[in-house]
C-alpha cells in the first residue's frame, strides 16, 4: 500500500514537471491522451473543412472562387465571432445606466445566556428578506466615456471582419492567376519539349547524312533530357499552385475543384485614376485606417474616463423587505415580532487618497492615447508607400508586356529562320540550341508579364481598399 502510494505521488509530481534534460523530447505524462484528442479534433476538421460542397461538374471563375472562399474560410468565422464578442461589450456597457437590483434572505437562530438575579436562558429566531437598489445617477461622464469607447471598439472589430474579408479576396484573386499563370508555364514547357524534339530530330538526320558530328547529336539528347526536366518542374509547380489555391480557399486540396481560365483581356498602357486619386481613396476607405482611427477615439475616450476618477459620484441607494423575529425568554412562547423594512438615500462617493491609483491610470491611458496617434500617422504613411508601389509595379507590369510580346515575336521568327538554316548546313547545332533556349525564355517572359498585370491590379485594389467593398444597400441595424 505504501508503495503504490509512493508511485502515486511520483506520477502526480512528473506531470507538474518540465523535460528532464535539454538534450533530447520526452513523453510527458498524459501525451497519450492529448494526441488521441487531437486525433479526433481532426477528424472532426477534416469534416467541417469539406462542409462547402464542391460541385464536379462546375468551373469556378474568379466570382465563383472568392464566393466559395467568404463561405468557407475559417478566417471569416473568426472575424465575425469577435465582432460578435464587440458588440456584447457595448451591451455591458450600456448596463452601467441601470439601476443594480439584488435580493438576499437569511436565516438565523441564536440562544443566549444571561444572569441577572439568576441564570436564565433567551432564544431568538430571525428572518429576513431584502430586495436593494443602487442606481448610479452622475458620475460626471464616466459611464458615457465607457460606452463610447466599447462602440469605437465594435468599429475596430467590423473593420477587422472587412479586412479578413478583403485579405482573403485578395489570395484568393493572386492565387487564380497563380495557378493560370503556372498552368500555362506547363504549356510553354510542352513547347520546349516539341521544339527540343524537332531539334533532335534534324541533328539525327543531319548525322545519319554524314553532315553532323557525333557530339551534335550527343548535345540535342541533352536537350530533350533539359526539356522534359523543365516540363516535370512545370508540373510540380502547377500542383503547389493548387494547393495555394485551396489554402486561401479555406478547403482541402480536392481534384473534382475545376478552375476557369484567365479570360483574354486587352489592357491599357496606364492606370485609368491617377495616383493621388488612389491615394486619397486609400486614406479614406481602407478598413485598416478606420479601425486604427476608431482606437484613437477609443484611447481619448479611455483619457476622459480615468478623468472623471476624480470626481464624486452620485447614487442613489433604496431597500424594501421583511424582517421576522421570535424572541423566548424563560422557557416562554415565542413571541412573534414581524415587521416590514424600508429605505432610501443619496450617496456620494468621492476616493480621497488611493496610493496614486487614479493618477497612474490617467497617465497611462495619455501614453496609450500618444501611441495610437503615432500608429494611425504611421498606418498612413505606409497606406500611401503601399499604393505608390502597387501603382508603379502596374504601370511597369503594362511597359512589359509590350516588350514581352516584341520579344517573343523575335524569338519565333529567329528560331524558325536558325532551325531552317541549320537543315540547309548553314547554322551550327550550337546556333539552333541558342535560339531554341531564347524561344522558351521568350514565351515564359510573356506569361509573367501577363501575370504580373493581373497580380499588380489585385494588388493595387487591394492597398485602395477596393476589394470587398461593403454595399452600404446592405447594412442592417441589427446587433450581430
Amino acid at each position: 500500500m505504501r508503495l503504490f502510494a509512493s508511485f502515486t505521488s511520483v506520477a502526480l509530481l512528473a506531470a507538474d514537471n518540465p523535460p528532464p534534460s535539454p538534450d533530447r523530447s520526452w513523453a510527458p505524462p498524459g501525451l497519450t491522451a492529448y494526441e488521441h484528442a487531437l486525433a479526433q479534433t481532426n477528424s472532426l476538421t477534416q469534416s467541417n473543412a469539406t462542409s462547402v460542397a464542391i460541385d464536379p461538374g462546375q468551373v469556378y471563375d474568379l466570382p465563383r472562387l472568392i464566393d466559395l472562399a467568404e463561405r468557407s474560410n475559417p478566417d471569416t468565422r473568426v472575424a465575425w465571432e469577435k465582432a460578435r464578442q464587440a458588440a456584447r461589450a457595448v451591451g455591458l456597457s450600456e448596463s452601467s445606466y441601470y439601476p443594480y437590483l439584488a435580493a438576499s434572505a437569511s436565516a438565523a437562530y441564536e440562544q443566549e445566556l444571561t444572569a441577572i438575579t439568576t441564570v436564565f436562558a433567551a432564544q431568538a429566531q430571525t428572518v429576513d428578506t431584502t430586495l436593494e437598489m443602487k442606481w448610479l445617477l452622475f458620475d460626471f461622464g464616466g459611464r458615457k466615456a465607457e460606452l463610447s469607447a466599447a462602440r469605437e471598439q465594435l468599429m475596430v472589430a467590423n473593420m477587422g471582419f472587412n479586412a479578413t474579408h478583403q485579405k482573403i479576396v485578395f489570395a484568393v484573386t493572386k492565387s487564380f492567376y497563380d495557378l493560370n499563370t503556372a498552368k500555362e508555364q506547363v504549356a510553354v514547357a510542352q513547347s520546349s519539349l516539341s521544339a527540343a524534339n524537332t531539334v533532335g530530330a534534324a541533328a539525327q538526320a543531319r548525322f545519319d547524312h554524314g553532315l553532323a558530328t557525333k557530339p551534335d547529336v550527343l548535345q540535342a539528347q541533352q536537350q530533350t533530357a533539359q526539356a522534359v526536366y523543365d516540363l516535370e518542374a512545370a508540373r510540380g509547380s502547377l500542383s503547389d499552385a493548387e494547393i495555394a489555391l485551396a489554402d486561401s480557399l479555406g478547403i482541402l486540396p480536392n481534384p473534382d475543384l475545376k478552375v476557369a481560365a484567365v479570360p483574354e483581356k486587352q489592357f491599357a498602357d496606364n492606370p485609368d485614376e491617377s495616383l493621388d486619386e488612389l491615394v486619397d481613396r486609400a486614406l479614406s476607405q481602407r478598413p485598416d485606417l478606420v479601425a486604427k482611427l476608431a482606437t484613437l477615439r477609443a484611447r481619448q475616450d479611455a483619457v476622459r474616463k480615468a478623468r472623471t476618477e476624480y470626481y464624486p459620484k452620485v447614487s442613489l441607494d433604496a431597500g424594501a423587505g421583511w424582517s421576522k423575529l421570535d424572541l423566548s425568554a424563560f422557557g416562554s412562547p415565542y413571541v412573534d415580532n414581524s415587521k416590514p423594512v424600508y429605505g432610501v438615500g443619496l450617496a456620494i462617493e468621492l476616493p480621497i487618497f488611493d496610493g496614486f491609483s487614479r493618477r497612474n491610470k490617467l497617465k497611462v491611458a495619455e501614453s496609450e492615447l500618444r501611441a495610437a496617434e503615432s500608429e494611425l500617422n504611421g498606418s498612413r504613411d505606409a497606406a500611401v508607400r503601399e499604393v505608390w508601389r502597387s501603382y508603379t509595379d502596374l504601370r511597369t507590369a503594362l511597359r512589359k508586356q509590350e516588350s514581352a510580346e516584341k520579344l517573343l515575336a523575335a524569338a519565333e521568327s529567329a528560331f524558325d529562320a536558325t532551325l531552317q538554316s541549320y537543315q540547309n548546313g548553314l547554322e551550327t547545332y550550337v546556333d539552333v540550341a541558342t535560339a531554341q533556349r531564347n524561344l522558351t525564355a521568350a514565351r515564359s517572359t510573356v506569361v509573367d508579364a501577363r501575370s504580373a498585370i493581373f497580380t499588380s491590379t489585385a494588388a493595387l485594389a487591394y492597398s485602395v481598399g477596393d476589394l470587398a467593398r461593403p454595399n452600404p444597400q446592405l447594412t442592417t441595424t441589427h446587433q450581430p
